[in-house]
């Protein structure tokens, strides 16, 4: 827990757990508002089995993970699930824009350039929301998150002074 916890003093790690946290929080809000475009109709078009199940599950994930990042509350449980939802992302939606086929049981869209550039375009958000999700794996919530609190309450003390 220690190192979960365990974050440094910085300020700017705000300014990306403010891009991260709010992107994903938006985009969870957005699979309940909008499920058949962003929710569980886009889930079902892109050919992913179970679709309800799936689209739902991410859209709670993101919500979730958004919330605690925005806070700094767990913040690395909350950026590993966002890799790995950036990560299925890309693999599944990205990856065969790039090569211009299908891949397994998902659908490619409908574009009117394939290739490395058009791939490069679409994917420009996940790669940015992917990259942030690494930066706060690697350093924690910053100064200003629940998680500094926790570290300081729980793991400053000198079993000395008991």
């Amino acid at each position: 827990m220690r190192r979960i916890l365990q974050t440094d003093a910085a300020k700017t790690t705000l300014l990306i757990r403010l891009m991260v946290g709010g992107v994903f929080l938006s985009e969870g809000v957005q699979k309940f508002i909008y499920p058949m475009t962003r929710g569980v109709g886009r889930f079902e078009n892109i050919g992913f089995p179970i679709p309800e199940f799936f689209g739902n599950f991410v859209g709670f994930l993101e919500l979730l993970a958004g919330i605690m990042i925005l806070m700094g509350m767990l913040t690395r449980i909350g950026a590993l699930s966002t890799i790995t939802i950036m990560s299925v992302a890309i693999i599944v939606t990205k990856i065969p824009i790039g090569f211009g086929e299908t891949f397994g049981p998902f659908v490619l869209r409908d574009l009117e350039v394939y290739g490395f550039w058009s791939m490069a375009h679409e994917m420009r958000t996940d790669f940015a929301m992917w990259l942030g999700s690494f930066f706060l794996i690697i350093k924690g919530g910053g100064r200003w998150s629940v998680d500094r609190g926790w570290y300081r309450n729980w793991y400053s003390f000198s079993w000395s002074d008991k």
